[in-house]
């Protein structure tokens, strides 16, 4: 999702394969054989490959064997998955180029995971009810509604007073103003796993997990300048928001100091900050190596009940992939997706308007298998 306080070998090498959505033509990219789906074409009945390595734009499926991997001897397998990772030198962070904002994102996070070890000293129901509420508030209505289905993808409409509101809610998730963290996760779609996707496994867990944040040089080599916001950065509040951002959160912590004293502080900034934090990267990270894929989306992207469930919704990400515009992402019935429930919600007292939802022709043309 994004940023805090910003915005084989021979095997797979080619040299016409680039896409034709790159936006910056300077910036070196992979490219690969291609050998693909597209979403229009029926496929014929496989079993989903064991080992899943890379991809160079969305509908372009690659495999590569154990045999294969062996041979080139440059690969390691992400514990307990079929992805298979390039193995880098490794970067010795104090060498390379930091920039402010590099510094900002590693102070805020650190700064918040040392304030909720101080839970169990700080401990009442109080403070705990607060912060609960405060991980609805901001994950759901703000993450998760707000900034990726509504703001990121258009799977709705809401009045603007709304609209605006569910994405304070957001901001107060400390994950970033609503412009940066929507152009980073229209990125990641747009270049999904493949080596211009601003948080891919394919460059390790950790780094799809939480180090891509702490490396604004990267992402912009990747990526380009941020040109896919348009829409928000048309509208004052959202630049407002940008401008502003990092006082929102401290008034909020003044505000939850006022009511409660220190707990409220350590369990309503600290605790719920940290565990929106991970739940949220758990979609970027454990959503592309675990779980199962039901459609052919040609990337990583996968349905994780685990991650779903504390994602309100989130984790049925293979879903996600394969219908971004959809406002539901638990497809099945037994899909807990307490995102869409409140979608619903406000679209059944006429809040929520434009709802958008797969139909059974664009299902069938995503399916693994077709007749």
């Amino acid at each position: 999702m994004a940023s805090l306080l910003t915005k084989p070998k021979p095997l797979f090498l080619s040299s016409h394969s680039l896409s034709p959505r790159t936006l910056n033509t300077s910036t070196p990219s992979l490219s690969f054989t291609r050998i693909s789906f597209t979403h229009h074409q029926k496929l014929a009945p496989f079993k989903p490959p064991s080992l899943v390595v890379a991809f160079s734009e969305k509908g372009l499926k690659r495999d590569v064997t154990t045999a294969a991997a062996a041979t080139e001897g440059d690969f390691r397998r992400i514990m307990l998955s079929d992805v298979l990772v390039k193995k880098k030198e490794k970067v010795v962070w104090w060498e390379r180029e930091w920039k402010a904002m590099d510094f900002g994102a590693v102070a805020v996070v650190l700064s918040m995971h040392l304030l909720s070890l101080l839970a169990p000293f700080q401990f009442n129901w109080r403070a705990v009810s607060v912060a609960f509420g405060l991980y609805i508030v901001t994950g759901l209505l703000g993450i998760t509604l707000s900034f990726h289905r509504n703001l990121s993808h258009k799977a709705f409409k809401l009045p603007k007073w709304l609209e605006y509101l569910f994405a304070y809610c957001g901001a107060q998730a400390l994950q970033g103003n609503p412009i940066d963290w929507v152009s980073t996760h229209r990125y990641h779609h747009q270049f999904c796993d493949s080596d211009r996707d601003p948080h891919s496994p394919l460059d390790g867990f950790w780094f799809s997990h939480m180090n891509w944040m702490f490396d604004t040089n990267t992402i912009t080599q990747r990526c380009g300048e941020p040109n896919n916001v348009g829409d928000l950065e048309k509208q004052p509040f959202y630049r407002f928001l940008r401008t502003t951002y990092i006082l929102h959160p401290v008034a909020l912590a003044i505000a939850l100091y006022a009511m409660g004293g220190f707990p409220f502080i350590v369990w309503g900034m600290g605790v719920r900050i940290v565990w929106v934090y991970h739940i949220t990267w758990l979609v970027n990270s454990a959503c592309h190596v675990w779980g199962k894929q039901a459609w052919n989306t040609g990337d990583l992207s996968k349905n994780n009940w685990w991650v779903a469930a504390l994602a309100f919704g989130e984790g049925w990400h293979n879903n996600h992939h394969a219908f971004e515009f959809s406002a539901r992402h638990g497809l099945e019935w037994w899909q807990l997706d307490m995102t869409w429930y409140v979608v619903r919600f406000l679209q059944a007292i006429g809040l929520a308007t434009d709802v958008k939802l797969p139909s059974e022709a664009q299902k069938q043309r995503m399916a693994l298998t077709s007749d």
